[in-house]
């Protein structure tokens, strides 16, 4: 795919939420309302957050040292490892204080949330539930804690950074942590030891289809570290990546007086157009320029630029990497 060809990729969702009317005209139907009132409420937040950027940082320490994930090759043998599922939520890190961001700043939850619990590290998702991420970000993003909507938010341990023990030891200290805390909205990731490729795949095909993301793979004799390495896996039926807007571009045929396609830069400089994934409710009001989006792909080509890249949603709660 050519980084900026002639062509605009404007390949709308199959059964798009816009209709003729019998005049010619066009009206919303009642599956595209909610995601357009979701778009414009993620688009709004995204500008409150860009203005209180400078604020944020200034309050912020510096970013957790996270351990972060690498890549599973299919087919690679996962024994060793533990499963469990990967949930479509917000990382949220606990540093014996307060509530952080994966960038360092700080989470405006409401003081019960985070009641007694411990004075070390935890590691976790913060998570509304399967195909609720707008809803969590949302929640999570607020600088006024919504105490309804934090009620829908739990609390998903994985990890403890503090341990000095491999993954197989956190196992059972994370069901300690999690009993000692004591709350039923703090919970632990279910984990099951891996056995072979085969029923990793089967396991990663039940959970796809019952609308979760995919899976993550920690190795057992592993200690925590931060930064990304292979003793940390996801599994996903897809790739993905964020990228960041750099503009609007516009839509011909049936998305004339709309945006048919975001011309996208990547964190290392690629530049190319995402037009397939848009929904109408995006197309009428796209993520604004300089936010940040996750799109999925099959596979890169010889230049490095993802094939076939769809739209997926705004990453309101993913900072940039910070260049060398």
């Amino acid at each position: 795919m050519e980084p900026l060809g002639d062509n605009i990729l404007s390949l709308g969702r199959p059964g798009g939420g816009r209709q003729a009317s019998g005049g010619g005209g066009i009206v919303e139907n009642a599956t595209d309302r909610p995601r357009r009132v979701w778009a414009l409420r993620l688009a709004l937040l995204f500008m409150l957050c860009a203005a209180l950027a400078p604020l944020a940082r200034a309050q912020a320490g510096a970013a957790p040292r996270l351990m972060l994930a690498d890549t599973y090759t299919e087919g690679s043998d996962p024994r060793g490892y533990w499963v469990s599922e990967k949930l479509d939520g917000m990382r949220g890190y606990w540093d014996g204080k307060r509530l952080l961001t994966r960038g360092g700043n700080p989470i405006a939850a409401p003081d019960w949330f985070t009641a007694g619990w411990p004075d070390h590290p935890l590691d976790g998702e913060l998570w509304a539930g399967r195909g609720k991420f707008e809803e969590t970000v949302s929640t999570v993003r607020s600088q006024v804690p919504d105490d309804a909507a934090w009620r829908r938010i739990r609390y998903m341990l994985f990890d403890l950074p503090a341990h000095p023990g491999s993954f197989d030891e956190r196992v059972p200290a994370l069901k300690e942590a999690v009993a000692r805390i004591a709350q039923p909205w703090v919970e632990m990731i279910e984990q099951t030891p891996a056995t072979t490729a085969v029923a990793l795949k089967l396991r990663l095909q039940e959970v796809v289809r019952a609308g979760g993301e995919g899976l993550v793979l920690h190795r057992g004799d592993a200690k925590y570290r931060a930064g990304r390495t292979g003793d940390l896996l996801k599994y996903k039926p897809y790739y993905d990546a964020e990228a960041r807007v750099l503009a609007h571009l516009p839509g011909r045929g049936k998305y004339a007086g709309m945006t048919g396609a975001l011309l996208v830069e990547t964190p290392d400089g690629r530049k190319f157009r995402i037009g397939s994934g848009l929904g109408d409710a995006e197309r009428r009001q796209p993520p604004p320029l300089g936010s940040w989006i996750t799109f999925r792909y099959r596979e890169r080509t010889k230049s490095g630029l993802p094939r076939f890249p769809t739209y997926q949603r705004l990453r309101l709660d993913w900072e940039a990497p910070a260049k060398p």
